[in-house]
């Protein structure tokens, strides 16, 4: 595996990364709101999927999650995901075996997500990472989400490394986002949804975890590759 020396930690999303779960958080929302008297379509709230619940609160229906009627929204926001759509989130092909094979390299995998932390346990459960994560940070680490840097700073600092000696793996353009902003090089997953345009701060973009286990031995974490040298879109 070509790991450039020093590096310590893979920083992880989860939703859309390692568990096929983009459409039903957005699923969960579009139906929230509506028993809320707010009508947003699907398309609309799928593309914020990967922002932090207070962020698609405000800029769908400017409601700030810090109001009252805003609390009431995402904790029945969460019940409804929990309830009707986390019993049957998949995990993607190849998550658990990803993370094994990173592990075996001495690599500390910290989650690093906007979700709520009893979600994440349940996720990471789905995915199959049970014991192989290192440390997991979760929304309630970070005052602001992302695509703001404090979820990947504060996954840092529990990775216990520089960003330098990191590197992201997420599947919206507001995980690199995030990860640019905190200066750690990232990695992009095709699974979630988006296209290679929109994850185009990757310094790579793969199919999902399968695919990313199969090209190991060529993961360019460093030097920075150019859009040529991308691992190409399947034709």
């Amino acid at each position: 595996m070509n790991v450039a020396r020093g590096l310590r930690a893979v920083l992880l999303d989860i939703d859309g990364t390692l568990v096929d779960s983009n459409d039903a958080h957005a699923r969960s929302w579009v139906e929230t709101l509506a028993e809320f008297g707010e009508q947003v379509p699907f398309e609309e709230i799928r593309r914020l999927i990967g922002k932090g619940g207070e962020k698609i609160l405000w800029e769908t229906v400017r409601i700030e999650k810090e109001s009252e009627l805003g609390q009431n929204i995402s904790e029945r926001r969460a019940a409804l995901f929990r309830d009707r759509y986390l019993p049957s989130i998949r995990p993607f092909p190849g998550a658990r075996a990803l993370l094994q094979r990173l592990r075996e390299q001495g690599l500390r995998l910290v989650a690093a997500t906007s979700a709520r932390e009893d979600v994440m346990e349940a996720l990471l459960r789905i995915a199959g990472a049970d014991g192989l994560m290192y440390e997991k940070t979760s929304a309630s680490e970070a005052q602001n989400s992302k695509p703001d840097p404090d979820i990947i700073q504060a996954a840092l600092r529990k990775a216990e490394c520089t960003a330098s000696q990191a590197i992201m793996i997420g599947d919206t353009p507001y995980d690199l986002e995030a990860a640019a902003r905190a200066s750690v090089p990232a990695v992009g997953f095709r699974c979630g949804g988006w296209s290679d345009s929109e994850l185009t701060p990757a310094l790579a973009i793969y199919d999902g975890p399968s695919d990313l286990l199969q090209q190991l031995a060529h993961w360019p974490v460093w030097p920075v590759q150019s859009s040529e040298q991308r691992h190409p879109v399947p034709r």
